[in-house]
C-alpha cells in the first residue's frame, strides 16, 4: 500500500510509552488520512498528549487554528510555506489572513515560514525572504512563536546558503521565542542558536543511519532548548523510514535524543515537556 506522499507499507507498530508525557511540537494531521480525534487518543496512549497542528498555506492554517479550538491537546501554528509563498499571485492577500488567525488565543506560533533553496530557485528567493520577513513582524506583533523552515540547496548547487540568510533577517529584530523546526544545521548552527536562547526541534530524520551531524547538533544543542516533532507525515523515524508517520511514533525520536544527550529517558521526556510549554505557552 502506498499513500499520497509515496509512503509504502502499513502503518508502523504502537511503540513503548514513554515515562513522562512529551508533546510533538510539529505535525500535519490534515495530511495524515487519520481522523483527528483518532490520531490524537493514538498519540496519547504513548506519552504524547499534546500537538502542535502546523498550517502551510491559508485553507491549512485556518483548519489548524479550528482544530486548536477544537481540542485542548492541540495547539496550532499559522503561515504560508516559503515554497508557496514564492508562487502566489496575492501573497499580501494570503498574509492579511495570517495575521487575523495569528491573534487567535489557541494559534501560539506563526510559522512554519523560513527559507527553502531545495525547491525554490533563484527567482522565487527574493519573495520568500519577502514573506519571511512579514511572517517574523507578525509573530512579533502578536506575541507568539516564530516556526521555522530552513532547508538549504544541494550541496555544489552554488546557491546561497539558506542558513546564513535565515540568520541575516532573524538579526533585523527577533521574535521572543525562535524554533528551527526539523532542525538541519550542523554542530556549529545548533551552538549559534543556543548562543540566542533559539529552540532546536529533532524529527524522526535524526534516526536516520547517515544523520551523524544532525546526531552531532542534537547532542551540542542545551537540553532546555530541544523540542521533539514528528513533521510526520514525513520523516518516519527507524526502523520504519518510508513507511507512514504520525504523532504516536515521537517515542522512537526521543530515544535517539536521550542517547546523544546523554540522559536517561524520562529526565530528557520532562525536559521536552517544560520546553514544549514554555516555548507555545502551554496547553
Amino acid at each position: 500500500m502506498t499513500d499520497r506522499h509515496g509512503r509504502r507499507g502499513d502503518p508502523p507498530p504502537a511503540p513503548e510509552p514513554l515515562p513522562v508525557p512529551v508533546a510533538d511540537a510539529h505535525t500535519h494531521l490534515y495530511l495524515q488520512g487519520a481522523e483527528a480525534s483518532a490520531a490524537l487518543a493514538a498519540a496519547a496512549a504513548v506519552g504524547v498528549d499534546r500537538i502542535v497542528e502546523v498550517g502551510c498555506d491559508v485553507t491549512s492554517s485556518r483548519d489548524a487554528a479550528a482544530l486548536a479550538a477544537a481540542h485542548p491537546a492541540v495547539l496550532a501554528a499559522v503561515a504560508i510555506h516559503p515554497n508557496d509563498a514564492a508562487e502566489l499571485v496575492d501573497l499580501p492577500a494570503a498574509l492579511a489572513v495570517i495575521d487575523e488567525l495569528a491573534a487567535l488565543p489557541r494559534v501560539r506560533a506563526v510559522g512554519e515560514t523560513g527559507l527553502d533553496y531545495y525547491r525554490t530557485g533563484p527567482d522565487g528567493r527574493p519573495v520568500q525572504q519577502e514573506s519571511f520577513r512579514a511572517h517574523v513582524d507578525i509573530a512579533k506583533r502578536h506575541g507568539k512563536a516564530l516556526m521555522i523552515h530552513d532547508r538549504a540547496a544541494e550541496p555544489g548547487s552554488g546557491a546561497p546558503s539558506s542558513h546564513e540568510d535565515i540568520f541575516a533577517i532573524l538579526a533585523e529584530g527577533a521574535p521572543e521565542t525562535v524554533i528551527f523546526h526539523c532542525f538541519s544545521g550542523d554542530a556549529e548552527m545548533a551552538r549559534r542558536c543556543a548562543e540566542h536562547g533559539w529552540y532546536a526541534s529533532f524529527a524522526g530524520n535524526v534516526t536516520f543511519r547517515n544523520a551523524g551531524a544532525l546526531r552531532e547538533a542534537a547532542a551540542a544543542m542545551p537540553t532546555e532548548l530541544i523540542l521533539v516533532e514528528t513533521d510526520a507525515p514525513y520523516l518516519t523515524p527507524m526502523p520504519y523510514r518510508g513507511r507512514p508517520n504520525a504523532p504516536y511514533l515521537v517515542p522512537l525520536t526521543v530515544l535517539a535524543l536521550a542517547e546523544v544527550q546523554g540522559l536517561p529517558v524520562e529526565q530528557l521526556c520532562q525536559a521536552l515537556s517544560d520546553n514544549a510549554n514554555a516555548a507555545f505557552g502551554g496547553w
